[in-house]
């Protein structure tokens, strides 16, 4: 009778989703599908989230066709009457207030407050999201986005021509995206251990290049119906895919009764010769209210590591981001064998920035696993981001052929590190042994690490609308290599002590029966 009524107790709390699939097969669904299920759904979420933030990049040349490089207006910003709707004709001369002469630097503006308040909303998400239930955290988030991210679309229906209107509809937005990334790295930190967490998280974290890609696809193909298109089908597409969150994600194997295998439960740190406890330990009875109390903010930022890799982060996304807002503009501004592209063909071309950072982001997390050393990877990436820089300033005008590759390539060394931080470096640190297996320190540890990225995410865009509108766009691509040479930088006294870690691996032990110290799949103690 007991376990009759454990049962129904654990099916109340499963998603409804999940409790329907368990009912059309008949029995529990094993560990492996609830992780098939959480990569999928986690996945398509924060895809959904890239998608809608990256829409702003694609209209920025439909509502301000202005080049920055030249500092008059084109052929194109010749203003036109009214239509009979009453709106302007935004495909001849822009959208004010952004047509004007400050358009570039009012994008900027809003570029910044959306970041800003997203990287603010970070640090409050994380520390919110240890102690609430992960899967309605993440549902209001997705929703709350989709609205305000539809009504920023909304004002070219309704003829909205404040430049306030515009701004507060992006912060809006960027507070209720705040919500995502903590929520979706602890929710799958919950399910997977660090064994070939760097591959797996790789791959998973292609969601955010699927995302730009899907994002600047959709917000290209709906440029020609109006940009506020641009804006409402993304919104609509990431509410929905919230719903789908609610009624199919397990936040953890303790909510839904799942029962871990062995062999992932047989991952342990060790720590010179003793073995630890395992990574992510269940939230059972037998726990003591230390385990069980949710990290504090300034405890976790006191965990080792934390600090060098937040503050890489707030470098690397400064960069990251700076591509993500700005590079259709650029690129629609920028004269390829002598001819400018269109807002669509621009947008389209700025994917392959996107498609490399999938592939960066899956050989960073690999090549990390096989030498087991996080910081010397992110590291390696951004130095070599720098000369990658440098050519797709000086040559991607040369052709088509030569702008693509070489935005592939910047694309790849770019993401790299910062999909790396961002996915398995987080989740390491989140589970780091001085925590002593408590698991409620994921999504804080996240929201400091990827927040002080957005401080950074924020602050590039903001620089890029100043710089290439009263300098030049060389001037801003040499602010993006020295943020890609400082972000190498700040980890230097972690690669010292992986290096010399290695260099301790490769000496012969004083024993012959003394295993080797290991240093796979985690953060050095330093």
């Amino acid at each position: 009778m007991g376990s009759l009524m454990q049962s129904e107790l654990e099916m109340e709390k499963k998603p409804v989703g999940i409790r329907f699939l368990e009912r059309t097969k008949g029995s529990k669904l094993s560990y492996n599908a609830y992780q098939a299920i959480v990569l999928i759904v986690t996945f398509l979420a924060y895809a959904s989230y890239h998608a809608a933030r990256k829409t702003t990049s694609i209209v920025k040349s439909a509502l301000d066709p202005q080049s920055p490089d030249t500092g008059v207006n084109s052929l194109l910003l010749r203003f036109t009457s009214f239509r009979s709707s009453g709106q302007e004709a935004q495909e001849n001369g822009g959208w004010a207030p952004f047509n004007g002469p400050n358009g570039t630097v009012l994008l900027g503006e809003i570029d910044v407050a959306f970041l800003a308040v997203y990287a603010f909303g970070m640090y409050f998400a994380g520390h919110l999201g240890d102690r609430m239930n992960l899967r309605i955290f993440l549902t209001v988030g997705m929703v709350g986005t989709g609205l305000f991210t539809s009504l920023f679309g909304v004002g070219y229906w309704a003829n909205v021509h404040s430049f306030y209107y515009f701004l507060i509809m992006q912060m809006l937005a960027g507070l209720f995206q705040s919500s995502g990334w903590p929520s979706v790295v602890a929710v799958v930190g919950n399910w997977f251990n660090k064994k070939k967490r760097g591959l797996i998280m790789g791959i998973w974290n292609a969601h955010t290049s699927v995302g730009n890609i899907t994002g600047s696809l959709i917000a290209a193909a709906m440029l020609r119906y109006g940009w506020g298109w641009s804006f409402v089908v993304p919104g609509v597409v990431i509410a929905l895919i919230g719903l789908v969150n609610f009624a199919f994600l397990p936040v953890s194997p303790e909510m839904v009764g799942a029962e871990r295998d062995e062999d992932v439960d047989s991952s342990s740190e060790k720590i010179g010769d003793s073995v630890n406890v395992p990574l992510l330990l269940s939230s059972s009875g037998s726990e003591t209210d230390d385990k069980k109390r949710a990290v504090g903010f300034i405890e976790a930022w006191r965990i080792p590591g934390v600090a060098p890799f937040a503050l890489c982060l707030f470098f690397a996304k400064l960069v990251a981001y700076t591509f993500l807002y700005w590079l259709p503009f650029y690129v629609s501004h920028t004269a390829i064998e002598g001819e400018y592209l269109s807002d669509e063909t621009a947008g389209n071309l700025s994917t392959m920035f996107d498609v490399g950072g999938v592939v960066g982001g899956i050989m960073a997390g690999y090549i990390s696993d096989r030498i087991g050393a996080r910081a010397i990877t992110a590291a390696s990436f951004m130095y070599c981001s720098i000369p990658a820089l440098f050519f797709y300033r000086s040559y991607g005008h040369v052709s088509l052929l030569a702008n693509a590759s070489l935005m592939f390539l910047t694309g790849m060394l770019v993401n790299g590190p910062y999909a790396l931080i961002t996915t398995a470096v987080s989740a390491d640190l989140g589970t780091h042994s001085s925590l002593k297996g408590n698991s409620r320190a994921l999504a804080t540890v996240t929201a400091i690490i990827d927040g002080t990225g957005s401080v950074g995410a924020a602050v590039g865009p903001l620089l890029t609308g100043y710089i290439s509108s009263r300098s030049s766009w060389s001037a801003v691509f040499t602010m993006l290599m020295g943020a890609a040479f400082v972000a190498g930088l700040l980890l230097t006294r972690l690669v010292m002590a992986e290096v010399a870690a290695k260099i301790a691996e490769s000496r012969p032990s004083e024993s012959e029966c003394r295993a080797p110290v290991e240093h796979q799949g985690h953060v050095l103690d330093v």
